[in-house]
């Protein structure tokens, strides 16, 4: 089978060593950045790399688009004339109400597209950040659509769990995108305005521990990625944001009040609710 992958990021990157180990030998990689390329030749991830995709996506079986949400549309519709019949393509965007309409109504005829989301990732961006442990005991969501053969969808969840993930799960994309929403973008939304509401030109890295350390770990960002998530599901972001107002309020309320009944019954609430998860 001719694998071919489209951006050798940190999670394009992290699918090519996965494949090196399981022992697929027809793995390319296109990327924009030539030096990417070469860094993933020289691991021996990709049997060879292409800044121009028409060079050899005519060939491959299998296509991981590893790029921003907004850049598969492009993608799709720069390419719809040279796809192989019977190729199958997945993502790994972390929206998919963006683009999914589009990209399946301009799909040719043979070319089956079974959008999938990799719920793992790193902080650091570039393939020098790639890990073949990245998946492993994650969750990885398959987004459903009337298109889809089963063994499309099969061929894609056997991969999911041959490369580590531990669970996978078929939902609808209006889903998918709200519960991602609370699940992804709503930590970051935390970890960014933790780190920012901090006082300027406080000795802070002296003081933290394991909790501040922990929870700022995704404030470090890649801004262009996670600005286009934000806003691409900003109707679903702006509902758990508002949520989490909420909640909040109830606990700046107790402590504004003393009220130590109320905050140890939020308390008990949180680490039922914790331990159920």
């Amino acid at each position: 089978m001719n694998i071919v992958i489209v951006g050798l990021g940190v999670i394009g990157g992290s699918y090519a060593l996965c494949l090196k180990e399981l022992g697929y030998k027809n793995v390319y990689g296109i990327d924009i950045d030539k030096e990417t390329l070469k860094k993933a030749e020289k691991m021996g991830i990709i049997k060879k790399g292409f800044m121009e995709e028409h060079e050899i996506i005519k060939e491959a079986d299998l296509i991981i688009l590893s790029v921003y949400p907004e850049l598969i549309k492009e993608f799709i519709n720069k390419n719809k004339h040279n796809f192989r019949n019977g190729v199958i393509i997945t993502d790994t965007a972390g929206i998919k109400g963006l683009f999914i309409d589009e990209v399946i109504d301009m799909l040719p005829k043979g070319v089956d597209f079974v959008f999938g989301h990799p719920m793992a990732g790193r902080e650091k961006r570039g393939i020098d950040f790639a890990s073949k442990d990245v998946f492993r005991g994650a969750n990885y969501l398959i987004i459903k659509n009337n298109r889809n053969k089963p063994e499309s969808i099969s061929l894609i969840k056997d991969l999911a769990y041959s490369i580590g993930f531990k669970n996978v799960k078929e939902i609808s994309y209006s889903y998918h995108d709200e519960i991602i929403a609370f699940t992804s973008q709503l930590p970051h939304v935390l970890a960014v305005s933790l780190i920012n509401s901090d006082e300027e030109n406080r000795d802070t890295g002296k003081f933290i521990g394991d909790s501040y350390r922990d929870l700022t770990r995704i404030a470090n960002i890649n801004e262009n990625l996670w600005s286009e998530l934000f806003i691409g599901n900003k109707d679903n972001l702006l509902k758990s944001i508002n949520n989490f107002e909420r909640e909040l309020n109830r606990l700046k309320n107790c402590i504004e009040l003393g009220d130590r009944k109320g905050l140890k019954a939020e308390f008990k609430k949180s680490t039922m609710r914790r331990e159920r998860l």
